[in-house]
């Protein structure tokens, strides 16, 4: 059953019709069956399901602004699976994100959406896909069916936002669905940040032994590699793409301008944050580093030029990213056997380690910021926020002193 028309054909027209969820509304305009052969004459363009007639009419309008910019309007309005795929094949963007995207469509949206028509797709549906993945949205081997993290969803939001975005500017969609967050309630950046789990890092002692042990009773090839990444903070690509010309030995310092790509065997890409950045060396890392070159050395010159990765295999590739976290996990599980108390933490812990060692001896974020390669220092306080009481109680405690002594 319809309600009554309004506004004249010029400047399109709104109406009311009901459903068996209620009442809806939708809009109809004419518009130029091709902008750059008005000579073809004139087609109706309309869109439903709106629920209010101020949504219905905001969408008018959106529609009138593409219509004076003489913006194409198509009818023929693909399924989410469909238009997704060609989204993300349009993207010109490393390799990585890309497969990040197409893991997180396939994963997290074609499954519960792909069939849907980008039409049809509202807020509501979204909303109630959302909810959902909350509760069991995880589609890994270790956890499926579990609640997906509140990260994770964020990114689910973020991507289907971007489809979704240019569906509008191809001329599919007047409006974003995704983008009525009062009905969607995507995850905020407080949620995200509650959700998150809790960062284990090893002590300056925990470290200490670890490396003493890896190295003078496990006798490892790659105590380098660990001792480096614990001493500069690189994430495991940036280490892995190191080559021995990056190493300044008279300066101590070292210039990280690549990562290694998880998506191709032995080719890098830009860093994560696109920039190059220099971090001065400890001594004794780079002490290890000039021992590690000379055995390198004697096993091929090739393997100590300077364009040869420093800690490449032994056909002078890239290794394996997997492979070297494996092989620390073992490494970490054989240690917990010969030394008391120590946490298991991840490869990447050990950049956790690093960032808040340093940042419990009271040196300044900004330091640390740059040390890590993070774009703001906000990014850096917001994963190292449990170690603010620690700074706290420092700082506090030499006010007390240093006035004492005054």
């Amino acid at each position: 059953m319809s309600g009554v028309r309004t506004r004249r054909r010029g400047k399109g027209s709104l109406q009311k019709y009901s459903t068996s969820a209620g009442d809806r509304w939708r809009f109809q305009i004419w518009v130029p069956v091709d902008p750059d052969q008005l000579e073809l004459g004139e087609k109706k363009f309309s869109r439903a399901g709106f629920s209010t007639a101020d949504e219905a009419d905001d969408a008018l309008q959106e529609a009138l602004k593409k219509r004076r910019s003489q913006e194409k309007f198509s009818s023929k309005v693909p399924v989410l699976s469909a238009y997704a795929g060609d989204w993300v094949g349009s993207l010109r963007l490393q390799a990585s994100t890309v497969q990040g995207y197409e893991k997180i469509i396939r994963n997290h949206l074609v499954p519960a959406l792909g069939d849907i028509p980008i039409d049809k797709l509202t807020a509501t549906r979204i909303g109630r896909h959302y909810r959902d993945l909350e509760k069991h949205g995880r589609r890994d081997a270790k956890g499926y069916g579990k609640p997906l993290s509140a990260n994770t969803l964020s990114k689910v939001d973020m991507v289907l936002g971007s489809i979704l975005n240019a569906a509008v500017d191809d001329g599919f969609l007047v409006a974003n669905p995704a983008k009525k967050k009062s009905t969607v309630k995507a995850p905020t950046g407080r949620d995200i940040r509650a959700s998150k789990p809790e960062i284990v890092a090893w002590s300056a002692s925990q470290l200490q032994h670890f490396l003493q042990w890896d190295r003078e009773v496990l006798n490892d090839e790659l105590f380098t590699l660990w001792r480096t990444m614990a001493f500069t903070g690189l994430r495991r690509s940036e280490a892995l793409a190191l080559k021995w010309g990056d190493i300044n030995f008279k300066t101590a310092r070292l210039s990280l301008r690549r990562a290694a790509d998880v998506t191709a065997r032995n080719v890098t890409k830009q860093t994560k944050t696109g920039s190059a950045r220099s971090l001065d060396l400890d001594r004794e890392t780079l002490e290890a580093l000039k021992s590690y070159r000379a055995v390198r050395g004697l096993i091929s010159l090739d393997l100590a030029r300077p364009e040869s990765y420093i800690f490449a295999n032994l056909d002078g590739e890239i290794r394996s990213q997997n492979e070297v976290s494996r092989r620390w996990v073992h490494r970490v599980e054989k240690a917990q056997t010969a030394i008391a108390d120590l946490p298991r933490i991840t490869l990447h812990g050990l950049r956790h380690t690093h960032a808040t060692v340093l940042l419990e001896l009271g040196e300044h974020p900004k330091i640390v910021q740059e040390r890590l390669g993070h774009s703001t220092i906000s990014t850096t306080m917001n994963i190292y926020s449990h170690v603010t009481p620690t700074m706290q109680r420092n700082a506090v405690d030499r006010l007390a002193q240093h006035v004492a002594e005054s």
